[in-house]
């Protein structure tokens, strides 16, 4: 099995198709727009914070209901992914304002998404956030 390693600005095949697809996935969330977003994840998508876990469907319901929104994403550190055949972990630290039940929440965190290649293209399977405790 393959193992494709690399830091950001790298051209090769799964990392630079990892990071492309990253960036998109940002993209949509900032413009909140429910239905590209969950293009993304996959049906049993989770993400992990200090709350626990939050389901897809969840997370997609508070965007389309407007109680969760985005207004800025952006990636502060270079992302680190490591791919493993059919897996790949892409690993970066990342800032984002959002706006939840009419809070203003500004985070920095350090976010790891697991992508699967399913029906050949990857979509992510788990997200995890941690918020940042000092510098990158």
């Amino acid at each position: 099995m393959g193992h494709d390693v690399s830091e950001a600005g790298s051209s090769d095949g799964p990392t630079a198709e990892i990071v492309a697809i990253s960036d998109e996935w940002s993209r949509a969330i900032v413009a909140n727009d429910a239905g590209r977003i969950a293009d993304f994840m996959a049906d049993d998508w989770v993400i992990v914070s200090e709350q626990g876990t939050t389901a897809r469907e969840e997370f997609l319901a508070l965007v389309r209901s407007g109680e969760l929104t985005h207004t800025a994403m952006e990636r502060v550190t270079a992302p680190r992914v490591r791919v493993w055949g059919e897996t790949a972990v892409l690993t970066a630290r990342v800032t984002n304002t959002a706006h939840h039940a009419g809070r203003r929440l500004d985070a920095d965190e350090w976010t790891t998404d697991v992508f699967v290649r399913r029906e050949d293209r990857w979509v992510c399977v788990l997200s995890h956030i941690t918020a940042a405790a000092g510098p990158g």
